[in-house]
């Protein structure tokens, strides 16, 4: 890095319903439908599709999660732009929400390609949850 370049970068999350969240961090580690990437400041451009899982901001020691569902992340000038359906806290991702959203996936029909898809989708969806809810602390 040198002396201009940003020590942080801009993160917005932004939902159909309103932007919940626009924070900075150090580092972003984001949830991609093939894997996990992480985000430093002076990062290449790029635009990318997110699957559903975990959102962590690193700012120092401290550790912010997210459960971000599926969508798409835009990088471009130490901002990072998460565009998704859904986007909560992690700690109020609860195991029993999990269970609930991978019964409802299970429940889906699957007699076309549109339908195996959607349902696809919601399984994915559901796992995501279950490994968000994994790591938060046990009451």
């Amino acid at each position: 890095m040198t002396e201009s370049t940003p020590k942080t970068v801009k993160v917005v999350v932004v939902t159909p319903e309103r932007a919940v969240l626009d924070a900075t961090a150090n580092m972003v580690i984001l949830p991609m439908y093939d894997g996990e990437l992480g985000v430093l400041p002076g990062r290449a451009p790029l635009v990318g599709r997110l699957g559903a899982g975990e959102l962590r901001l690193k700012t120092g020691d401290a550790v912010t999660r997210w459960f971000v569902d599926a969508g798409f992340v835009q990088v471009r000038s130490d901002v990072v732009t998460v565009l998704t359906a859904n986007a909560r806290p992690a700690l109020e991702v609860t195991p029993e929400m999990a269970e609930r959203a991978r019964t409802e996936a299970e429940a889906l029909p699957s007699a076309n390609a549109l339908e195996r898809k959607n349902k696809a989708k919601a399984r994915d969806r559901a796992a995501g949850m279950k490994r968000v809810a994994a790591k938060n602390p046990v009451d």
